[in-house]
């Protein structure tokens, strides 16, 4: 069974899984794809080629699928692909991509808190927490588990490792290590998000690895080419030091210090 609020308005194109409630004035647009068992608030707006999985919920005033905030864009019909069992908070934004060869992509299970923006092209994973205000420019990565502080902002392309925590009202510029932690303006690493990683479950052995190879990089006084030929000689890496190394040679904008 759906349920559609009479005030509602949702396009005859659009595809409304089985389940989905909708709540009063809200607008669905032609091309989106509503998976199942999904809950929209009031005055929720779902416009574009937007593709949304099951069982999220999407709050009052909530705004996903519009053009992005982009001068290149030229009027294509660009995507966004979210996926299930997300929370999406009052007066969210959510844009699609800038260009046909890449989506905007939201994961599943990601708390994204009021007033958050998430540009066109970002990629974000799964897992995540991003706290009320954050500001994500066009083409920002964040990948799996990672927590961003209220009011902090991230310029675009940049990439934030798994079980990062970033502190609030920081301003990011430069990519962020995986396991990580720190804050600031200009943003800086901290220490490992040794709390973080305990509390889901990483056992002794892993945190002393993820010590190890962070010592490297911000303990041991090497630069980043240096702390790599130095992991190089190390042998076999353990699954998360090899997490660590591959984000590392995979950084466009430089190592956050």
């Amino acid at each position: 069974m759906i349920e559609i609020h009479p005030t509602a308005i949702v396009s005859p194109q659009a595809t409304v899984g089985e389940g989905c409630i909708i709540g009063a004035w809200c607008t669905i647009g032609d091309n989106v794809v509503l998976g199942e068992r999904n809950i929209v608030r009031s005055h929720v707006i779902i416009d574009g080629h937007t593709f949304i999985g099951d069982d999220n919920r999407i709050f009052h005033h909530a705004v996903i699928g519009t053009e992005p905030q982009d001068l290149k864009f030229k009027g294509e019909p660009t995507r966004l692909r979210i996926g299930s069992h997300n929370t999406i908070r009052e007066f969210a934004t959510i844009n699609r991509s800038n260009q046909m060869d890449e989506d905007t992509n939201v994961g599943d299970y990601n708390l994204i808190m009021e007033y958050v923006h998430i540009a066109h092209n970002c990629q974000i994973g799964s897992h995540c927490v991003i706290a009320n205000i954050v500001q994500l420019a066009g083409h920002v990565h964040l990948h799996d588990w990672v927590t961003m502080g209220g009011a902090s902002a991230v310029h675009q392309f940049v990439k934030i490792g798994s079980h990062a925590f970033v502190g609030g009202g920081s301003a990011v510029k430069m990519d962020i290590a995986p396991y990580t932690r720190g804050e600031g303006n200009p943003y800086k690493t901290s220490g490992l998000n040794s709390v973080g990683l305990m509390r889901k479950g990483f056992s002794n052995e892993s945190l002393a690895a993820i010590k190890a190879i962070y010592n490297h990089f911000y303990r041991n006084g090497m630069n980043v080419t240096q702390a790599i030929t130095a992991i190089g000689i190390l042998g076999k890496l353990t699954p998360e030091q090899q997490v660590f190394l591959d984000f590392v040679n995979n950084c466009d904008r430089g190592l956050s210090s």
